[in-house]
């Protein structure tokens, strides 16, 4: 009797095994960071965007925000879009001194934004004569499953993310600048 050598014998069972599909993976985390620079003070510019819920005085895309505790942490705003969406947003940690506070989304309302949760940071720093003004996200697609439809996956919460940033950001300088914000 003939025996077959050990690596045949492995490739022959590897050749035989059956095929297994490679299974798709859970979402990853997203990152946006958006930047605007601002021809006026940090002082100045923290005066109009460091009240947490005073979102919607230079955000074109807000139609109204309404504030519960302040601008303490634990603060919360809600965010009700222009589109009829609305974000329900917790403040983490705010500081008058360094321009900056952090929030999360506490209920994803997949209308308004096509993400399952989002924190961000919004910071203002010193910039030559004028201002620069961070804001920079961590966020999950609207579909966490495995096959996301396309406007719920990791593109469409991007474009939703950057867009929103973006958008807030250019109101911001023209609130601040004195031009036209909605």
């Amino acid at each position: 009797m003939r025996l077959v050598a050990p690596t045949v014998f492995l490739a022959l069972f590897a050749l035989a095994a059956p095929v297994t599909p490679v299974l798709a993976h859970g979402p990853t985390p997203q990152k946006v960071d958006q930047s605007v620079t601002i021809a006026a003070k940090p002082e100045a510019v923290w005066k109009v965007v460091g009240t947490f819920a005073a979102i919607d005085t230079w955000h074109p895309d807000v139609a109204r925000s309404e504030a519960v505790d302040g601008n303490a942490a634990g603060g919360r705003r809600k965010v009700t879009l222009k589109n009829g969406g609305t974000l329900d947003e917790g403040l983490d940690e705010m500081n008058d001194k360094t321009f900056t506070y952090s929030y999360r989304l506490s209920d994803a309302d997949l209308k308004a934004l096509p993400v399952s949760s989002y924190s961000a940071t919004l910071t203002v720093t010193p910039d030559g004569d004028g201002s620069k003004v961070e804001w920079l996200g961590r966020f999950y697609r609207g579909d966490t499953g495995n096959e996301p439809p396309e406007e719920l996956s990791d593109a469409a919460g991007k474009t939703a993310m950057n867009a929103y940033f973006g958008n807030g950001l250019k109101g911001l300088k023209a609130k601040v600048e004195g031009g036209k914000v909605k």
